[in-house]
């Protein structure tokens, strides 16, 4: 039986991903896949007929299981915890229900900075969050040292738009409204936000994740001018919170991987955040990346890819790796999977990247020596 306290974790026997991120030389181009967990696995399907979406989130025992599914399945190089980024709208107050076919749904979202009052803003989320650092900590046992387990959180504005537009969007036009109509109290729901961020993934870092990776998965709503405005410092405020919350607690040096969705004009300030690997979207040239990008990159074939014919997917694959190189380099999808694709495609990924990379440190490709 595990004792939750217990932080006594198997010794680690992949660390290529930890290691691709600081920069270091790797044997094989590490690869994971964002909501490698998730409903295109018939095995979690399975827990959902028993349980609703945020009892397995608050279920530390249901959310290590669903997070070690895809790592049983397929030889990936990193297992990542089974949450969701609206925990912490739900940590500071917020009814957030998951309707089927619908997605996330707040009953209640902020309409006017007047609602800001709602929130509690002195949330503790040491223990307001508990269930998924005991998950983090189940997982890290559970793993047996397999691979590296990472956590994660949204950033701010993408919460501040699902806090306002009720749920999911197509324009984030109410959430928008409030950067060009409420910028102060625009400013001041994102500090809140960065705050309890940056205390989460601390947390998150003490429960035992070995990575971490910040989602802006709406910057791609955001142009160039507001990207920079409202949510490029945050993130990198987020960056050096959290380096110097776990340097002041003595939790050693976690690689922080940012994705910013559509911030396709902002790569190369994003490499300038702090974070170690910036996660990049299907539509970024990876020859543009290596100019623009100076540290390690994450990405980036597009998710649709994966419905191609075998041989088809096998050859996108191969030209991802070959393209980006394999230094500095951890390969990944430009977002997340789909819910209704194929786990054998997923195969077909995972040991494409593997072996593709393999060959090229092997044949002492010149890709292999490009970035140091």
């Amino acid at each position: 039986m595990v004792h939750l306290s217990d932080m006594s974790f198997p010794p680690l026997k992949n660390d290529l991903i930890i290691r691709a991120a600081f920069g270091e030389v790797v044997e094989r181009v590490p690869v994971w896949i964002m909501r490698q967990a998730g409903r295109y696995l018939p095995e979690f399907r399975e827990e959902r007929k028993k349980h609703d979406f945020f009892t397995i989130c608050q279920t530390p025992e249901l959310a290590c299981e669903v997070t070690l599914q895809p790592i049983r399945r397929f030889d990936l190089d990193a297992a990542i915890i089974f949450s969701d980024i609206l925990v912490i709208p739900q940590a500071l107050g917020m009814e957030v229900l998951m309707k089927t076919g619908v997605g996330p749904v707040f009953p209640d979202p902020l309409v006017t900075p007047a609602d800001l009052d709602k929130l509690d803003v002195n949330v503790d989320v040491s223990t307001k969050l508990k269930y998924v650092y005991e998950a983090i900590t189940l997982t890290r046992h559970k793993l047996e040292g397999k691979v590296p387990l990472i956590g994660f959180s949204g950033a701010p504005y993408t919460l501040m738009g699902y806090m306002i537009e009720g749920g999911g969007s197509k324009t984030m036009s109410k959430a928008k409204k409030w950067l060009y109509t409420q910028p102060e109290a625009s400013h001041k729901l994102l500090k809140l936000l960065t705050k309890v961020i940056i205390a989460y993934l601390i947390e998150q870092v003490a429960a035992g994740a070995q990575l971490l990776q910040v989602f802006e998965s709406s910057a791609e709503y955001l142009g160039p001018a507001l990207f920079e405005k409202y949510s490029l410092p945050y993130l990198e405020e987020i960056a050096a919170g959290v380096k110097q919350g776990i340097t002041q607690r003595g939790l050693g040096d976690v690689p922080l991987i940012v994705f910013a969705k559509g911030a396709y004009h902002s790569i190369s300030k994003l490499s300038y955040t702090g974070y170690n690997v910036v996660g990049l979207d299907w539509t970024v040239d990876p020859n543009i990346a290596r100019d623009f990008v100076h540290i390690a990159v994450q990405g980036n074939l597009d998710p649709c890819a994966l419905y191609s014919p075998k041989e088809d997917l096998i050859e996108k694959t191969t030209e991802m790796v070959r393209q980006f190189g394999v230094r500095n380099y951890i390969a990944n999808l430009g977002h997340g999977i789909y819910p209704d694709m194929d786990p054998e495609s997923v195969r077909t990924f995972v040991d494409t990247v593997h072996s593709v990379s393999e060959e090229i440190m092997k044949k002492g490709d010149p890709y292999s020596q490009l970035y140091t």
